[in-house]
């Protein structure tokens, strides 16, 4: 969007130089090889035990298993989170 209101602006004469290298962009991950193991570990029964939905994690195994990029929503970011301090909570110890 930038390049075409910069080739604009010269085609119009209010620019005297035209610069056409790449602009660098930095886009942070959300989907590190660890969030992808983490949500594969998860059990249907025991993220149903939390209160959450069954098709929430299904998806999420989906992205998961896909070998492509994916975003979590903070919400589902936040059960992620949640489960690594309740899974002793399910095997009977206290966290």
């Amino acid at each position: 969007m930038l390049k075409t209101r910069e080739l604009a602006q010269y085609l119009v004469e209010k620019r005297k130089t035209l610069d056409f290298s790449k602009p660098s962009y930095f886009v942070e991950r959300q989907d590190s090889e660890e969030i992808r193991q983490r949500i594969l570990s998860i059990s249907y029964s025991d993220w149903k035990k939390m209160g959450f939905s069954k098709g929430t994690l299904h998806y999420m195994k989906k992205n998961a298993e896909a070998d492509k990029p994916f975003t979590l929503n903070t919400h589902v970011r936040e059960r992620l989170e949640m489960w690594e301090g309740c899974k002793l909570w399910f095997k009977g110890q206290l966290c």
